[in-house]
């Protein structure tokens, strides 16, 4: 899938998954607050048009109690030491990716946890690139000494809109951001001195004018993508929002999957079943996600010709599937209805949870099917 397209946006994310709620089982480890659990680091594939392609890489890992606040400074370790490095880790995996997608770029992706000093010196291979929000205030090659002082000075190239998701006590909105970019090179850390200095570029997206009682929207972004225009910062800014697509992979996992809820004795069997609902949600992912972004598309993308068949005739009540495969959506909303989805118009677009229950249906009507034919 990666091979269609020239540009891949790997798409990097940590969610946390608790399982405090099952005191029975064993070896989940120290999560936030009185949570345990399990801690999910994936990489999520997506085209700049927010078609998620596939899963190139998942980390997941249980929080030793026997060493919690007793490691040495975060600052001392090593980055192989610390949690830090699965940012490294999905770079790594961008490059295996590419392996088998020599003509596509991929353009590793993280928010301000990514923000890390090795992943911006590390070697990384050809086709390979990272977009990174900014966290910290680095010293920088410039007059202005630090990185947002410097990007401040520049002047603004242009605006872009863009949608924000929902923050605690805020809804979605549309804002206008001010856009300043220039050529950045950071100094390394006093600790890092070894990896020496690193050249990319720096974009200040800036809102200016927010809503009343809403805080106004300030991304600074880190690329090592060649940005030489305007049209190029704009773009790389759509790009940092596809981000987003990571969160929705996790809330399908949650609350389509259900995957806190799964019911096994040990962390270990819980990290198996996860792998497996991973790949699981992101198929339900991509199924919603093509039914809005190519809606004329044959659903034979997503489902087999027996898969679309049997659902064909169970949606129409027909012994006999049409000759033509279905379009993604047609084929989404039926497998909605088959989890519940009631389709009225005031419902909206189908939730994980409906499309959730109705592919575990699809596998039964599929047999039914094809038992049904067997004489024919």
């Amino acid at each position: 899938r990666s091979q269609t397209v020239p540009i891949v946006l790997a798409v990097q994310g940590t969610t946390y998954l608790n399982w405090g709620h099952h005191p029975a089982t064993r070896g989940p480890g120290r999560l936030s607050g009185a949570g345990r659990g399990i801690v999910c680091h994936g990489t999520l594939a997506v085209t700049p048009g927010r078609l998620p392609p596939g899963l190139p890489a998942q980390r997941n890992w249980v929080r030793d109690d026997e060493t919690s606040g007793t490691l040495p400074s975060h600052k001392k370790r090593p980055l192989k030491d610390k949690e830090s490095v699965k940012w490294s880790g999905g770079v790594e995996a961008s490059g295996v990716a590419r392996e088998a997608s020599p003509e596509t770029t991929f353009v590793s992706i993280g928010d301000r946890g990514a923000d890390v000093f090795e992943l911006f010196a590390m070697e990384r291979p050809a086709g390979v690139e990272l977009l990174v929000r900014a966290s910290w205030n680095r010293a920088v090659d410039s007059p202005h000494r630090y990185l947002w002082e410097t990007l401040r000075t520049a002047r603004v190239l242009g605006t872009v809109e863009v949608h924000v998701p929902r923050r605690p006590g805020e809804p979605m909105r549309q804002c206008a951001l001010s856009l300043r970019s220039i050529p950045i090179t950071l100094k390394p850390p006093q600790a890092r001195r070894r990896l020496g200095s690193v050249s990319l570029r720096g974009i200040l997206a800036t809102e200016a004018s927010p809503p009343e009682e809403a805080a106004a929207i300030e991304w600074l972004l880190l690329t090592t993508v060649p940005t030489p225009r305007v049209d190029d910062v704009i773009e790389r800014v759509h790009w940092y929002t596809r981000r987003w697509t990571v969160e929705a992979w996790h809330r399908v996992l949650k609350t389509g999957c259900r995957i806190e809820s799964r019911q096994l004795e040990t962390a270990d069997r819980l990290t198996v079943a996860l792998t497996l609902y991973s790949i699981v949600a992101w198929r339900i992912l991509y199924a919603a996600m093509l039914a809005r972004a190519a809606p004329n598309l044959p659903c034979t993308i997503v489902l087999s010709k027996d898969g679309w068949q049997a659902l064909y005739c169970n949606a129409n009540r027909v012994p006999e599937p049409t000759a033509t495969p279905p379009t993604p959506g047609e084929a989404v909303l039926w497998i909605a209805k088959l989890g519940g989805f009631l389709a009225r118009q005031s419902d909206g677009e189908p939730g994980p949870q409906v499309l959730w229950r109705g592919f575990q249906h699809l596998p039964h009507i599929t047999d039914m099917f094809l038992i049904m034919r067997q004489n024919e």
